[in-house]
């Protein structure tokens, strides 16, 4: 049985294998990470279109359709963040409260059509920004509310893992 890292030093999913998904942040570079994002979006709308869409396998775990939309907006998020990293110096990212925004955004009753093409075009959008990221630049910083601080290089990392734990979650939902 697989110990579990400490996830309140975010740092692990960059330096080690996730013990459930199998994702090795160590492995990966953000040169690789928009074929990972590319690779990943690709899997979405085959969940997105299953019968049991919006069923959770239990009450403490989202449905496929609010993973989805989880994974959209994380798509979303990422590359404001990057923006950011790239435009600004140091900048403090705003806060994200994941679990309000499924509950502000209503992620159970979204369309899992609408959800899977905008999952789609939010990930080309983040593919292409990671994609034009250059080598200068990969050490530029920013930093969470909670002091976390982020290249652009680990944010990256950081981010691939995110879709790719999510889509391991909904398959192994059915």
């Amino acid at each position: 049985m697989a110990i579990a890292p400490d996830t309140k030093n975010w740092t692990w999913v960059i330096d080690a294998a996730c013990p459930d998904c199998g994702f090795d942040g160590a492995s990966v570079s953000i040169r690789d990470v928009p074929g990972i994002i590319d690779a990943n979006s690709d899997g979405w709308p085959e969940q997105l279109a299953r019968p049991d869409v919006r069923e959770r396998p239990d009450p403490a775990t989202w449905s496929p359709l609010e993973y989805g939309a989880h994974v959209r907006d994380v798509h979303r998020k990422m590359t404001e963040r990057l923006a950011l990293l790239l435009d600004q110096d140091d900048p403090l990212f705003p806060d994200w409260d994941q679990d309000a925004t499924a509950v502000a955004e209503r992620y159970a009753e979204q369309d899992p059509a609408t959800v899977a093409r905008e999952l789609g075009e939010a990930a080309d959008r983040a593919v292409s920004a990671f994609g034009a990221v250059h080598d200068g630049q990969l050490e530029r910083t920013g930093r969470r509310s909670d002091g976390s601080v982020f290249t652009v290089a680990t944010l990256a990392v950081y981010y691939a893992h995110d879709p790719v734990h999510h889509l391991w979650d909904v398959r192994r939902s059915r």
